[in-house]
């Protein structure tokens, strides 16, 4: 399957599955799930990366143990809406999975995702440093799916 518009994302989905959503750093990449009715997505690992065989084989694994049918992965553009270096690489991310999986993948604008889980593990959960480090990629992945998920279901009711 191709890098599909995110338009075009739920009509490329099985019936029952479920979205990954990845947060692609240069260090980890955050994972989240979602639920069967793409209502709710969770946050499941924080992948450290090494070669990216190594990393692509861990998600090809959870792909087939959790009925996964999609993949949404934040992008990080730019606050003017441009696309940097970051931007490319995550692209050239989803690629390089293309050609392990055969799952639709879409992009979902990850601007401020980092920042704002961050914020509200130190402003909520009041969350050492330590911490936070250990969750944010995770939870990183669940605010971008949940925003996609969330932008999917407006989507359904047009």
């Amino acid at each position: 399957m191709p890098i599909v518009p995110f338009e075009e994302l739920r009509a490329a989905l099985k019936p029952g599955s479920r979205l990954l959503g990845l947060d692609v750093g240069t260090k980890t990449i955050g994972v989240a799930l979602s639920d069967a009715s793409l209502t709710v997505g969770s946050p499941q690992d924080t992948i450290r990366r090494t070669k990216f065989a190594a990393d692509a084989a861990r998600l090809v694994a959870l792909i087939e143990e959790r009925g996964v049918g999609g993949i949404v992965i934040g992008l990080p553009v730019n606050m003017d809406g441009s696309e940097g270096p970051r931007a490319q690489s995550t692209r050239q991310f989803a690629r390089n999975l293309l050609e392990r999986i055969d799952l639709p993948i879409a992009f979902w604008d990850e601007r401020l995702s980092t920042a704002a889980v961050t914020r509200m593990m130190i402003d909520e959960a009041d969350l050492t440093r330590k911490r936070r480090g250990e969750l944010v990629d995770k939870l990183a992945a669940a605010y971008i799916l949940q925003g996609a998920l969330d932008a999917l279901r407006r989507q359904g009711k047009r």
